[in-house]
């Protein structure tokens, strides 16, 4: 039950206080202040010298927090709103949406219905973003609904409006009632010519080598990495990050001025320990040993594993339900922090992992290319227990992936000619499900592999490249997988890629922190599996070529990161990458020779005069070209035909095709100035349609030419269909190709006539 109670009337200059009386499960009733009078704002300089705004106060005033934050003239408004009653998940019930309408750039949606249907892979991406920024830093106690939105009301198309929306977000968590350890901050770092740019605009990320996105709490904790980059070095991304954990000191400084000024009290979470101690005992007697012996059997593969640890849970909770039923969900939640907590421990320990390896140890790894004679490339790459199965194929230009509106002006880019399609089917981790519809880490997966990817491929290759990465099996890091299947299959393909590209995902387990000397004690893992990924505290992706990077995505599990180890993990991964390049190398180093089944473009040039018998009437022969022969044939530039065809042989065909249909438009040579005998074919209201020789398509003798008079109408001089007329011939327009003819000329001895009057022709 909620009653809403005004204690004065609202006018235009002074907004009242608006409480909020609600009644609880035992009717106990309590007020809530809910909207404060005066709206505060703050505003950051940036060292770019630009200047970000967030204000709260005056939009959305019901949720539990608010913000508008914005940059010259692009606005992002974020809202955060919780449940009043905790629920039973067992992970923090967080989602984030962003969301971007067609109205932030005063366009109208094109679909049917003309509003916002479905999320745009865009706002996903952004969405994610957001939640990698803000999810760690909640208490992980809390357990109560919480829905973020991110509304972005206008945008300029300079400013890129997902960091924007990261700082929105941490301002309205901030003020909140919500627990968390924020603020968070986030900037962009862009690299153009040696000079490392904060918050580049959209058009200088297009002259940029580096596109990063980092967020920040303070004490130099770094909480997200995601970001591409143009194969920088090792020491460029190093001098990068530091430089954007810098600029993020400014904005969380500023955020947590505002928090002070109108932030509202966090919820207290109930610590009930001291009744959990018999559980914990009781759990720890049961599991412990058996835990020990699960974690340090190097014999077991995921699925053993996966069974046992299963196994175990579910003897323990049969036993304790037998003596009490209502500790049951409590001791199940028990067991899997004991779980955790042994997994870690024995790491520390014997600096051993689970599966044997040491701490900087790869998996095995296997490659294999031209796996399907008919594909144009394909390539099976598996490390460990991560299969990924990679192919290609090439198309016409003319099919590049295209952008919507607000997407394209917010990245500057209009269609995408190589894209990356992530495919993770249920069965690659022994499950059932659906397999329609692209979920949220699909997407989020394949567009991080196609960014390692991206800056290896030349920007001049004349056709559109669909890679396709499904996931066969999943034990960790199959997005980093598929960067290394993508690079096989693209050289399988024959695609000249600049170099090969690996990635691999790196984990940190941490130890005890020692809040006196701000040190902590850790362990960098090289090529994590999933129960490392799961029980860790950190996943760092990285791929790049042996040169340097060339795509990067940190998922923190704790409340910050510490810059020495980001940095640490980074050399790491630098020399994991050159071991797994090696390794692919001995399957294939290089692009290969076009196959037979290749396909094939080549551009044709067609006389102006001839385009129509080409085209034919609505386009008619050229598609009954493409359709006779799979050809995909466009306009290009300065008057040429491009043609695509899916293999040589359809190339042939095509092309004998198009010699036939413009045989049949051959036409004699007519020399310039030369006097002919024009057949009337159709009269017309301008003028008489002529053909000089048989087959000829008709062209127009216009009235102007017919005689020296000023004649409105070619019935005036008597002129009938079949007529023969004695014309000149003075070429052909060089802007439509039609013939240039003439009877009135001819009806003057005059030679001086004659010229000038062929002079204006010519002008």
């Amino acid at each position: 039950m909620v009653l809403f109670r005004r204690n004065k009337l609202l006018n235009r200059n002074n907004l009242a206080l608006l409480h909020l009386k609600n009644c609880d499960k035992n009717g106990n009733i309590f007020h809530v202040k809910f909207i404060s009078s005066n709206p505060k704002e703050i505003n950051v300089q940036l060292s770019n010298g630009s200047e970000m705004t967030i204000s709260t106060g005056k939009y959305a005033r019901f949720t539990s927090g608010s913000a508008i934050a914005t940059i010259n003239n692009t606005t992002v408004m974020t809202t955060v709103v919780r449940k009043q009653q905790p629920s039973d998940s067992s992970v923090i019930p967080l989602t984030v949406n962003y969301r971007q309408k067609a109205a932030a750039i005063g366009r109208i949606p094109t679909n049917f219905l003309r509003r916002e249907m479905g999320y745009t892979d865009n706002e996903i991406l952004i969405s994610r973003v957001i939640d990698r920024s803000l999810r760690p830093l909640l208490n992980p106690k809390y357990s109560y609904e919480t829905q973020i939105v991110c509304n972005l009301l206008a945008t300029d198309g300079v400013i890129n409006p997902d960091v924007l929306a990261i700082n929105a977000a941490s301002a309205a968590l901030s003020i909140s009632d919500i627990p968390w350890t924020g603020p968070v901050a986030a900037v962009r770092i862009g690299l153009i010519d040696d000079t490392y740019i904060i918050n580049p605009t959209k058009n200088e990320l297009q002259e940029s080598r580096l596109n990063l996105i980092l967020s920040c709490i303070s004490k130099k904790a770094v909480v997200m990495i995601e970001g591409s980059a143009d194969d920088i070095l090792d020491s460029e991304l190093r001098k990068a990050i530091r430089l954007g954990v810098k600029e993020c000191e400014i904005i969380i400084n500023a955020i947590a001025q505002l928090q002070k000024c109108v932030g509202k009290s966090k919820l207290q979470i109930a610590d009930n320990a001291e009744s959990m101690e018999s559980i914990e005992k009781f759990v720890a007697d049961f599991a412990r040993n058996e835990l020990i012996e699960i974690f340090s059997c190097y014999s077991h593969d995921k699925l053993s594993r996966d069974n046992a640890i299963f196994s175990l849970k579910s003897k323990m909770l049969a036993n304790i339900s037998n003596t009490d039923p209502k500790c049951a969900k409590s001791a199940a939640k028990i067991f899997d922090e004991l779980s955790k907590k042994i997994f870690r421990t024995l790491i520390f320990e014997t600096k051993r992992r689970c599966d044997g390896r040491k701490l900087d140890e790869l998996r095995d790894i296997n490659c294999q290319v031209n796996l399907f004679k008919p594909l144009h490339g394909s390539a099976l790459f598996q490390r460990g227990q991560t299969q990924v199965l990679c192919t290609v194929a090439l198309d016409s230009i003319e099919n590049s992936l295209k952008l919507d509106a607000i997407s394209m002006l917010s990245s500057g880019i209009k269609e995408k000619h190589f894209f990356l399609h992530y495919e993770f089917p249920p069965y690659a981790v022994n499950e059932t499900g659906s397999l329609t519809g692209v979920n949220r880490r699909e997407v989020g997966h394949g567009a991080l592999a196609e960014r390692g990817l991206r800056a290896v491929i030349p920007k001049d290759y004349p056709f559109a490249i669909r890679l396709t990465s499904d996931v066969l099996e999943s034990n960790g890091s199959s997005s980093m997988a598929s960067i290394c299947g993508g690079s096989l299959a693209l050289m399988d393909a024959g695609v000249p890629i600049s170099s090969p590209v690996a990635g691999v995902a790196m984990g940190l387990i941490s130890g005890s922190n020692d809040e006196e000397n701000a040190d902590i004690d850790y362990k960098i893992l090289t090529d994590i599996s999933g129960i490392e990924d799961y029980l860790g505290d950190m996943d760092f992706k990285i791929a790049g070529t042996r040169k340097g990077f060339t795509a990067f995505q940190a998922d923190v599990k704790v409340a910050g990161v510490p810059l020495k180890i980001i940095m640490k993990a980074i050399e790491n991964a630098n020399v994991a990458k050159a071991k797994i390049i090696k390794i692919m190398n001995q399957t294939i180093s290089s692009p290969t020779v076009s196959k037979s089944n290749s396909p094939v473009v080549e551009s044709i040039e067609v006389p102006v005069h001839q385009r129509g018998k080409f085209l034919g009437i609505g386009g008619s022969n050229m598609k009954k070209i493409s359709y006779e022969t799979g050809v995909n044939i466009h306009s290009g530039d300065e008057g040429k035909f491009i043609i695509f065809a899916p293999n040589k042989v359809a190339m042939k065909e095509a092309k004998d095709m198009i010699e036939k249909c413009l045989e049949k438009d051959v036409e004699p040579e007519l020399t310039f100035g030369d006097i002919y005998s024009a057949k009337i074919t159709e009269i017309r209201e301008n003028g008489v349609m002529v053909t000089l020789y048989p087959n000829m398509v008709p062209t127009l003798l216009p009235n102007s030419q017919l005689d020296q008079r000023n004649i409105h109408h070619p019935s005036v001089l008597g002129l009938n269909i079949g007529d023969e007329l004695q014309v000149k011939y003075f070429g052909r327009d060089p802007a439509n190709g039609r013939m240039r003819l003439s009877r009135k000329v001819l009806q003057t001895t005059n030679l001086e006539q004659n010229v000038n009057h062929f002079s204006k022709l010519n002008q």
